[in-house]
């Protein structure tokens, strides 16, 4: 696969990665403000899922960010 478009793909995938991030946040917003008593039921946070999400968003994007810059390092 040659280096550009590899580098276009990982930067695709990245976007997805914060894009459903982001999505899914918004869906558990949602969720909480229209059903808050589903949450009540349970023990932990309604936002610990958020907060899950995020630490996994965030070692992907270290990985994809990472991969990135090797890539444009050896197009250089």
């Amino acid at each position: 696969m040659d280096k550009k478009k590899l580098y276009t793909v990982l930067k695709a995938v990245f976007w997805c990665v914060i894009g459903a991030f982001f999505g899914s946040t918004i869906y558990t917003c949602w969720d909480y403000h229209a059903r808050p008593g589903l949450y009540a039921l349970t023990s932990a946070p309604w936002y610990t899922s958020i907060v899950m999400y995020g630490i996994l968003t965030a070692i992907a994007a270290a990985v994809l960010l990472a991969a990135m810059y090797m890539v444009k390092k050896k197009l250089k």
